[in-house]
């Protein structure tokens, strides 16, 4: 395999230079937010002093709940600010430097895997939730729903395709492909939320198709000034969590966890097989031999009563409870329930409570065989959390010590979108996925609806299929951010303009990021068959995003390639 000196190299990054500069390197990632928001310090005293306004867009009148001093809109994405007390405290985000693109070597190249000889899983539970429709405009310009930062789907298709598997068409959820990725967005200093919006022509279509990318980035929290946590694993030790050692990687994987706890969290256990019961009651997190024994010692045994292990966990909890603190469930099951109650809607029905009075839900799926994917999305939905899938150590690394801030703490409680688009400068619309998170359109501002959660450092993305009336210019759309402050509960919004301005003549000039997240969109459009996929293949998918793995230096990205060729 070719090596490189360090004279080379050099000489490699000064030509990138040379191309940065003359205009030939990669596409620059562009991420000037459209919205963010202003100074996030309000106090509770400060919530009651909200009042009601109207904005005249180039659309209907809207009706926009205002916090003072709070808000700041950004349109077309200068920063033109609202007249507000704290505008002369506002920093925009600043706008990223110009790097050289890195030398791509073959040592860069992730190997494609090997599909293994597993045989097709059985007993697999999904739900299917359609394929969303084109919208005209005149019918409805509005399209709402909630923010989805669930991962879950991907990673059980990934499962299916190395094991020499083409996932079912219902277990493919678009919008977590599209969020199992780096969209590339630069934390917001100083705010809850940026929002992000960019878009460009489809290089799958002839018909005049834009792809738009919307996007939400949530602010970043250090490990080291996070809210204390309370944290209770419930652990399924139920005869099939023997099935591939599901129960050994769950101890490997919450070993990740635990090593990354401070001595002023508490951990504590709860196992259910036939019944449930208490194994660890909450213990300081400094004292890890001790927990993690408790976790090594755990062995599979009897029926699956996944509600009475659910609601002791939830007992433990809240007598656990830290104010001002992170207070978080940790599921660890394939979701097979089969004593108690064993609907989904029942165990969630039970749970709701709980997350309504400050304690999340994460949800962690083992296992391909016996799994019920829909009782594992559907808790982490009402648990006001989140739901992941892990097959691999690597994905627990992710989730656990990556992604750990986003895993944990929440900063956006009900997170909505709304989108406005103008129907004078688009036809119709579709939104790619999200079918299970749509919202009706005036329930966007009915704070008593339930909508997701938002955790530290989070990214949500969401790609919509867009044709403009023909030589029509100006605004596309407005996007409109509304959510709740988890610690003082004040109900804010924020919103942005995206104009036909804001897009990139050609897909290839379009930022890397946003290419991605097309490629990824229209993958996962691919494996669960849907009808607005005509006109290209996987092949046509794998040339885009093998350059793209070349271009970015991305292992993720490489990985993502060879999943297409194993989908072909």
């Amino acid at each position: 395999m070719k090596k490189y000196t360090k004279r080379s190299i050099l000489f490699l990054l000064i030509a990138a230079l040379l191309l940065v500069a003359c205009g030939g390197g990669a596409p620059e990632t562009v991420t000037n937010p459209i919205a963010v928001e202003g100074n996030n310090e309000t106090s509770r005293d400060e919530a009651d002093d909200s009042y009601v306004e109207t904005i005249t867009t180039e659309g209907e009148p809207v009706e926009v709940t205002r916090i003072v001093t709070e808000t700041v809109i950004v349109e077309s994405g200068d920063m033109a600010e609202e007249s507000v007390d704290t505008a002369a405290d506002f920093e925009a985000p600043p706008a990223p430097l110009a790097t050289a693109a890195p030398a791509i070597t073959n040592d860069s190249i992730y190997p494609a895997p090997t599909p293994t000889s597993a045989a097709q899983p059985s007993a697999m539970f999904f739900e299917e939730y359609g394929v969303n429709p084109y919208i005209l405009t005149e019918v409805d310009n509005l399209s709402t729903f909630s923010l989805d930062v669930d991962t879950g789907s991907y990673s059980i298709a990934r499962r299916y395709l190395q094991d020499g598997h083409q996932p079912p068409p219902e277990a493919i959820r678009v919008e977590e492909f599209v969020n199992s990725f780096d969209q590339g967005y630069q934390i917001p200093p100083n705010t809850d939320f940026a929002v992000y919006a960019d878009g460009a022509p489809s290089p799958f279509h002839t018909d005049g198709t834009y792809f738009l990318r919307i996007g939400v980035q949530g602010y970043e929290s250090s490990e080291e000034v996070r809210p204390s946590a309370n944290l209770v694993f419930v652990i399924d030790v139920s005869g099939s969590m023997a099935q591939e050692n599901r129960l050994g990687l769950v101890k490997q994987s919450l070993e990740i966890l635990v090593n990354r706890m401070r001595a002023d969290d508490t951990i504590a256990i709860v196992v259910y097989g036939s019944d449930a019961r208490v194994v660890l009651p909450p213990t300081n997190g400094s004292d890890r031999n001790t927990i993690l024994s408790a976790i090594y010692s755990l062995d599979t045994e009897g029926s699956t009563n996944l509600e009475a292990g659910l609601l002791l966990g939830y007992e433990m909890a809240n007598r656990a409870y830290k104010f001002d603190g992170i207070n978080r469930v940790i599921l660890a099951s394939d979701g097979v329930a089969n004593v108690g109650n064993t609907s989904a809607d029942s165990i969630a029905t039970q749970i709701r409570g709980y997350a309504d009075s400050g304690i999340q839900l994460t949800t962690i799926g083992f296992g391909l065989g016996n799994y019920n994917d829909v009782m594992m999305e559907q808790l982490a939905d009402q648990g006001d959390g989140n739901y992941g899938y892990i097959d691999t150590l690597q994905e627990a690394e992710t989730l656990f010590v990556d992604n750990i801030m986003s895993t944990l703490q929440v900063i956006g409680l009900d997170a909505k979108i709304q989108v406005e688009f103008d129907r004078n400068v688009v036809q119709q619309y579709r939104l790619i996925g999200y079918e299970n998170r749509a919202i009706a359109d005036e329930d966007f501002r009915n704070d008593t609806i339930d909508a997701a959660e938002f955790g530290a450092g989070h990214t949500a993305a969401a790609i919509y299929a867009v044709q403009l009336v023909p030589g029509a210019q100006g605004r596309i759309a407005t996007v409109n951010l509304r959510w709740q402050d988890p610690d003082t509960r004040v109900v804010k919004e924020i919103n942005g303009v995206f104009t036909t301005d804001n897009l990139v003549n050609s897909f290839d000039a379009a930022p890397l990021n946003y290419q991605l997240a097309v490629v990824v969109s229209q993958y996962a459009e691919l494996l669960r068959h849907s009808y607005w996929v005509d006109g290209f293949n996987m092949r046509d998918l794998q040339i885009r995003a093998e350059r793209l793995a070349s271009q970015m230096d991305d292992e993720a990205v490489w990985e993502l390639a060879n999943l297409i060729s194993l989908s072909r």
